[in-house]
């Protein structure tokens, strides 16, 4: 299992026990994936993982760059066109050393 995956089972495990529901995992579009779409109540959440076992190569938050978040801002777009909802929200979990952080309400 690749490392990225691992830290998604994590994370998806994580929503799970605080009461969100799966909706779609690794939802693809022309210009990346979202890695998590999740409800919470009446909210759709985009969940990006970051993830890290050690911070040799930087700190999980500085691979949520500008690229990213423009790509990640496409394949929102995309999904709402599927599945539209005035309600959502772009949350990032970042996995450090087995710890998880939530922050919501990133901005894109």
């Amino acid at each position: 299992m690749r490392k990225g995956a691992e830290f998604e089972e994590r994370v998806v495990e994580y929503l799970l026990s605080i009461g969100y529901k799966i909706l779609h995992r690794n939802f693809h579009c022309w210009f990346g994936e979202i890695d998590i779409v999740a409800l919470e109540g009446e909210t759709t959440v985009f969940v990006e993982v970051k993830g890290g076992r050690s911070l040799k190569f930087g700190d999980p938050t500085e691979r949520f760059d500008r690229r990213k978040r423009w790509r990640l801002l496409q394949c929102i777009e995309y999904y709402l066109q599927s599945y539209p909802t005035e309600n959502y929200r772009l949350d990032l979990i970042l996995v450090r050393r087995g710890e998880i952080e939530h922050l919501k309400g990133v901005d894109l």
